[in-house]
């Protein structure tokens, strides 16, 4: 690249941590006022779409605007998705019923397409590997402080403002973002004229939101799911052939089927499965099995939120000293591990053991996610890595969704056809709950049986786990960038 004005580093990082914390916030705070959004906009079964319409929009997009980064520069890609993000956050506030909040919610989705994986991207661009253990400190702790400043700050607003100040608060987070990148981020994008493969874009992005779909109504029914699914393949195959034909296709096969992309992006995707296995699973069975309150079963599963960014951190301080593969396979080591514990679990354990088991496997993710990252930005050139940080950000989504998707198949399935004792149905796990001392007598039954559905559930997220760590282990070795930057910083 042509060499470009000066970019400041610190003030771009900070740019960096605004616009990732609209991200990291938007999960928490929305769970905390969803009753009350609900319980005003009314249609409470499309509760689970207000959550599930943004994870769609944002895994589908995620991997075009890697691409576009890499056409267009980093900048202007995280300029428009910043300026989605936020008007999709106004329109949720002024929305006014379900099915609007949903369909801005898609909005929303769109803009943290984009600004998620060109955001982590630029910290590739600006930052070798020796330098980001302090930078990986930072972004861990956004994260981090995220998960617990999102309910308190939920709750104080629900309390003393109105519901859509939820999604109002990202704007001026948002302006500041902008303005920081648009003032210091400073690249040298070659002036040539470029192809974009509009057509292949869009069928990705039809693809990916057919799939989850699919995924998502599978949960319900299967039936429900033929029609997105079929719709899938057929978008699949139309995006295949017109990959091969494009001059400059959107999705570089040969990139995404490079070892070092290929290995890791297949650990992330399983270890994304295994995280969504502990964040649903794990609070109903610490309140429903354990009987312990709803306030225990969040503080089991925030030491795997706060084990997270210290396992990030430490990881990122040690790749000079160890080099990525290894700390990649402590991470791996520590997942099946820390799963161990909740394969133990019976109705008279501690919840210390859960919590124990949810800050191990916090810390490997951790360890996995951030070399796994660096794995990736660091076997590409600039003009791929925004598309291979984002193939990255995609997998680790898709993981999420079909670890929902088959977690919660499996738990369901044995609550229909337990091995022993009586079946448990929907209202009956939902009065146990809510409500334990509505069940009367055959509360210790139906607790027996919601018991044996989760171990099940449990030994599945061991064996993703165990196999997280295998495929690991194909992972090849990466040299650690010396950090010759393609941008002129200061």
């Amino acid at each position: 690249m042509p060499t470009p004005p000066e970019t400041h580093r610190p003030l771009v990082l900070a740019a960096v941590m605004a616009a990732m914390f609209m991200i990291a916030i938007e999960a928490t705070i929305v769970s905390t006022a969803m009753p009350q959004i609900a319980g005003q906009l009314g249609d409470l079964h499309l509760y689970a779409w207000v959550f599930a319409s943004f994870l769609l929009t944002q895994t589908a997009t995620t991997v075009v605007f890697g691409k576009l980064s890499d056409l267009y520069g980093r900048r202007p890609v995280l300029l428009f998705g910043i300026a989605v993000f936020l008007l999709g956050s106004l329109l949720c506030g002024l929305a006014w019923s379900m099915p609007s909040l949903i369909l801005f919610r898609l909005v929303q989705g769109v803009g943290a397409g984009a600004i998620q994986p060109v955001s982590l991207t630029v910290v590739g661009d600006l930052y070798s590997a020796r330098e980001r253990g302090r930078v990986q400190g930072y972004l861990a702790s956004v994260w981090g402080i995220s998960s617990v400043a999102g309910p308190l700050v939920g709750g104080l607003i629900i309390g003393h403002l109105s519901w859509p100040w939820i999604f109002w608060i990202n704007l001026p987070i948002g302006l500041i973002a902008a303005g920081l990148f648009l003032r210091y981020l400073h690249e040298g994008v070659e002036r040539r004229s470029r192809q974009i493969d509009v057509i292949g874009a869009g069928l990705f992005t039809a693809a990916i939101a057919a799939l989850m779909i699919a995924l998502t109504q599978a949960g319900e029914s299967a039936a429900a799911a033929l029609w997105p699914g079929m719709a899938f393949v057929v978008a699949a195959l139309l995006f295949v052939l017109q990959e091969r034909r494009a001059p400059d296709p959107m999705l570089d096969i040969r990139l995404w089927m490079q070892r070092p992309i290929a290995t890791a992006n297949t650990a992330t995707l399983l270890s994304g499965m295994t995280v969504i296995g502990l964040t649903a699973f794990l609070p109903m069975y610490v309140q429903g099995v354990l009987q312990q309150s709803p306030l225990i079963a969040g503080l089991t599963l925030t030491l795997m939120v706060l084990g997270w960014p210290i396992g990030a951190t430490t990881a990122a301080r040690s790749f000079v000293r160890f080099g990525l593969r290894p700390i990649l396979l402590v991470g791996a080591v520590l997942l099946p591990l820390g799963a161990t514990a909740f394969v133990a679990l019976g109705p008279s354990t501690s919840p210390a053991v859960a919590a124990a088991g949810s800050i191990v496997m916090g810390l490997g993710m951790g360890f996995l996610s951030t070399a796994a990252i660096v794995i990736i930005q660091d076997s590409v050139a600039w003009a791929q890595r925004g598309a291979a940080t984002a193939s990255n950000i995609f997998a680790r989504n898709l993981g999420s969704t079909l670890g929902a998707t088959a977690l919660g198949a499996v738990l369901n399935y044995r609550l229909a056809h337990p091995t022993s004792g009586a079946t448990v149905s929907s209202d009956e796990l939902r009065r146990l709950l809510d409500d334990p001392s509505s069940l009367g007598a055959g509360g210790e039954a139906i607790r027996a049986g919601l018991q044996h559905a989760l171990h099940g559930t449990f030994w599945t997220v061991f064996a993703v786990a165990v196999l997280t760590l295998l495929l690991s282990l194909l992972v090849p070795p990466v040299a650690i960038s010396e950090g010759p930057r393609e941008l002129a910083v200061e």
